[in-house]
């Protein structure tokens, strides 16, 4: 029986099964790095809200401590969401009139809750408690950036799996004293290495096997 195929068909052979496995590996590593990028995690978008606040102007120019607002943060498993209460505190006297803030003032008067748009929102299987990080030396510009610096409110980190596995691997280099956990311009110190081993006995912090724990996030 003659040949059917020349034998330049075997390198062609060849070459299509490499090439195959470069495209399918290209199109793999782009799906990998796809799934990082801002448009996905929405990381460094500023949302819109109902009203523009300011987390810059509050926290950085008037100082305002985290906890002054999300008052909740060291108890529970949320940091909360401030009342309108605690808006009015302020802006009863303070730009009391100016239209901006009218939605404030109606939900004042009204009652109803200012609907705002979640920026840091986790999947519903992925459980997240703040307390526990909070009292365990982890501060909030970890997480959630230099909030002092945004006029509007974006997250700074993915949210994804592998960014909360990188801490739970290796907590030490971000462990922070707890006068220090609400300071914005935190910057770990040239002796983090001993102080994080110091921090991490200090806060009775559990060990990466048990941090690292699929029922640790996922209950």
């Amino acid at each position: 029986m003659p040949q059917l195929f020349p034998r330049s068909a075997n390198t062609l052979a060849r070459l299509s099964i490499v090439l195959g496995a470069v495209i399918a590996g290209g199109v793999l590593l782009f799906i990998l790095n796809f799934n990082r990028t801002p448009y996905v995690t929405q990381a460094f978008i500023a949302r819109e809200q109902p009203v523009q606040f300011s987390h810059k102007h509050h926290v950085g120019d008037d100082g305002i401590d985290c906890r002054y607002c999300h008052t909740t943060v060291e108890q529970t498993a949320s940091a909360g969401l401030p009342a309108t209460k605690t808006c009015m505190n302020c802006h009863s006297q303070l730009f009391a009139n100016v239209p901006y803030l009218e939605i404030v003032r109606e939900s004042w008067r009204s009652g109803k809750p200012i609907k705002w748009t979640r920026v840091h929102d986790l999947p519903d299987f992925a459980y997240f408690n703040h307390s526990i990080h909070v009292n365990k030396g982890v501060g909030c510009s970890t997480c959630h950036g230099r909030v002092d610096l945004m006029p509007l409110m974006w997250n700074t980190q993915s949210l994804q799996m592998e960014w909360c596995l990188s801490c739970h691997r290796n907590p030490e280099p971000i462990l922070r004293e707890q006068s220090d956990i609400t300071k914005m311009d935190w910057e770990a110190p040239a002796d983090q290495a001993v102080r994080g081993r110091e921090l991490a006995k200090k806060y009775n912090i559990q060990s990466t096997q048990v941090l690292t724990s699929c029922s640790t996030c996922h209950r």
